[in-house]
C-alpha cells in the first residue's frame, strides 16, 4: 500500500522537462509491454525498488510504510521533542530533542544536527523509525538534537536539501529558539546524518571551510558516495539479497540532481580530481562509518584515507561495522552491533 502518489510537475519545472527528455532515463523494464514505445504518462521512468516511483507524468509514488508521528515527551528516555519552523516561504522545519539531564547539569550541551538518510527522497524527520533513533541518541549522549526536516527530491531537486541544512545550521547559530539560547553549547556544535544525509554532511563541511569556519564535529554515517568508475566489489553479485544495487545508485542520483554533471560531480563522489579539497573541511574533529556489507562501504573507506592525506588539520576517526548492512541500527536497534555504534557516537560527542 503506498504511503503517498502526489503529482509535481510544476515544482520540479524545467529541471523535470531536462530529465524527462535525458537519453539516459528510460521507462522501468517492469514496465515495458508491447503499448511501451508509446511513453504514455503512467510510464515509469525510475523507480527504487520498494521505496518511491516517479512516473513521466510527474506523479511521485512512495511505496515505502511510513510511520509519521507527533513530538512528545518520551516515556522511555525522558526526552521532550518539539517541531520548529525554520522558514514557512519553503516549509523548512527542524524537531528538538531536550534530554532530561538538561536541567540537571550546570553546563551546556552539545549540539547535534541530525540530517535524516534516504536517497534524499525518502523520510521526514517525523518518521517513526528515525524519531526514536534520535530520541536514545539524545538520551545517551546528553545532547541538544535538531532533526532537519529537508524538501526531499524528486518534488524538491537538489540542491534544495542541502540549502535547507545550510539554512537550519545557520539557525541553529542564531540560536534564536530557547531551547538552544538556554541549553546549546554553541562551541560545541556537530552535524551528523547517514546514507544521504552523510553525504549532506560531508557537503556543509566544505561550505564551512569555505567561508572560513568550523564546527566542532562531523559524522557521516555510510555516506551516499558514488562515481562513474566501480570501485571495490560495486556490482560484483555477491549471492545475497543487497538492500542497494549499483544500477539503482547511478540512477537516483541523476534523478535526484538532475541539474548534476553526472556520476562524478564533486557533491556525489568528493575525492574525483578537481572536488574541492578535503583538507578545506570546515570542523575539527570527524567520525566516518561504515558498514562491511554495504555497497558503500568502499567509498567511506577512500573518504577516510584521503581526508588524511590531504593536509586537514584535524582529528579523523573510523568505525567499520563488521558483518552488517547498510543503515543496519535502524533495523535492529538492540543488537550487540547496533549497541556499540551508539557507544561510539556517545563518546565522540563527549570527548573531552
Amino acid at each position: 500500500m503506498p504511503l503517498a502518489s502526489t503529482s509535481y510537475p510544476h515544482l520540479i519545472g524545467a529541471q523535470y522537462s531536462q530529465f524527462l527528455a535525458s537519453s539516459k532515463f528510460q521507462p522501468s523494464s517492469e514496465t515495458m509491454n508491447s503499448s511501451a514505445a508509446s511513453f504514455d504518462s503512467d510510464d515509469v521512468v525510475f523507480q527504487l525498488p520498494g521505496s518511491i516511483r516517479l512516473y513521466r507524468s510527474g506523479r511521485v509514488e512512495r511505496i515505502y510504510r511510513d510511520e509519521l508521528v507527533p513530538p512528545s515527551l518520551d516515556p522511555t528516555t525522558g526526552v521532550q521533542s518539539k517541531d520548529v519552523t525554520i522558514n514557512p516561504t519553503t516549509n523548512l522545519s527542524a524537531r528538538l530533542y531536550l534530554p532530561p539531564s538538561a536541567t540537571s547539569i550546570p553546563k551546556k550541551l552539545p549540539v547535534f544536527l541530525t540530517i535524516h538518510g534516504g536517497g534524499f527522497c525518502l523520510f521526514r524527520s517525523s518518521s517513526s523509525i528515525y524519531h526514536s533513533y534520535v530520541n536514545s541518541l539524545t538520551a545517551k549522549a546528553g545532547i541538544l538534537s535538531v532533526s532537519v526536516d529537508y524538501r526531499l527530491a524528486p518534488e524538491n531537486p537538489l540542491p534544495a536539501a542541502y540549502d535547507d541544512c545550510w539554512e537550519a545550521l545557520e539557525w541553529v547559530f542564531a540560536a534564536e529558539d530557547p531551547w538552544l539560547s538556554n541549553f546549546g553549547d554553541l562551541e560545541r556544535v556537530f552535524i551528523g546524518g547517514e546514507s544521504a544525509g552523510g553525504n549532506i554532511v560531508h557537503n556543509l563541511g566544505i561550505r564551512l571551510g569555505g567561508e572560513g569556519k568550523k564546527v566542532e564535529g562531523l559524522v557521516m554515517i555510510h555516506s551516499f558516495f558514488w562515481g562513474k568508475d566501480r570501485i571495490g566489489n560495486e556490482g560484483v553479485e555477491s549471492g545475497k539479497k543487497e538492500s542497494l544495487k549499483a544500477e539503482d545508485i547511478d540512477a537516483l542520483w541523476l534523478t535526484v540532481c538532475p541539474e548534476t554533471t553526472g556520476l562524478d560531480d564533486p557533491r556525489i563522489n568528493p575525492v574525483v580530481e578537481g572536488a574541492p579539497s578535503l583538507a578545506t573541511l570546515g570542523c575539527r574533529r570527524v567520525l566516518v562509518c561504515v558498514a562491511e556489507l554495504d555497497i558503500l562501504r568502499e567509498r567511506g573507506r577512500v573518504y577516510f584515507e584521503k581526508l588524511k592525506e590531504s593536509g586537514w588539520e584535524g582529528e579523523a576517526e573510523f568505525l567499520e561495522s563488521e558483518g552488517e548492512d547498510h543503515c543496519f541500527f535502524f533495523m535492529k536497534p538492540g543488537s550487540l552491533k547496533a549497541e556499540e555504534f551508539m557507544e561510539r557516537m556517545v563518546s565522540f560527542f563527549n570527548k573531552s
